[in-house]
């Protein structure tokens, strides 16, 4: 499949807008409050069809581990992971286009879940790895704003979707 010029800095915009919310956060917060992540993995994955989350998510993981190098992998491994469950639940939960609407409650069940095991995901390889203590207090925050980022994030996107995006053609 031939991939756009316009699809291509689509998903650098994103990336990019990703990599600048993701460096203001700190860590554990950026984990907890991942609805601008969510939101234009999302719309990438709308906008690009197929692997647009992917895309996305990619290149906004490559610029995070380039400012977190000591970090780099997990960094580079959760984002791509992040976009690759956002691409895989649409495709899962059948988050189709159909007459130029998106139903909302896929859209919200993809991110939900995606968010959810994405952010535990991440936590648990910190805990594991030694780079964060356990505690049940911050397991529990990183739990519950992850999958509330990632249902209003979805909501959202799907709003923006089926009100201002229904006719852009990439």
């Amino acid at each position: 499949m031939k991939i756009s010029t316009k699809r291509i800095a689509l998903a650098t915009l994103f990336g990019t807008l990703i990599f600048i919310t993701k460096t203001i956060a700190p860590s554990p917060i950026d984990k907890m409050l991942i609805f601008i992540h969510a939101l234009l993995l999302a719309l990438g994955s709308l906008l690009l069809r197929g692997k647009g989350a992917t895309y996305a998510a990619l290149i906004g993981g490559i610029l995070t581990a380039l400012w977190r190098i000591a970090l780099a992998p997990f960094t580079l491994l959760f984002a791509f992971l992040f976009g690759l469950f956002v691409d895989g639940f649409f495709f899962l939960f059948k988050v189709h286009i159909n007459e130029d609407k998106v139903s909302t409650a896929r859209l919200v069940a993809s991110m939900t879940i995606s968010a959810a095991l994405v952010g535990l995901l991440s936590y648990y390889t910190s805990i594991t790895f030694g780079l964060l203590p356990r505690d049940l207090i911050l397991e529990v925050s990183i739990l519950t704003g992850g999958t509330l980022s990632g249902a209003i994030a979805g909501y959202f996107a799907a709003h923006v979707w089926n009100k201002y995006l229904k006719n852009v053609k990439l």
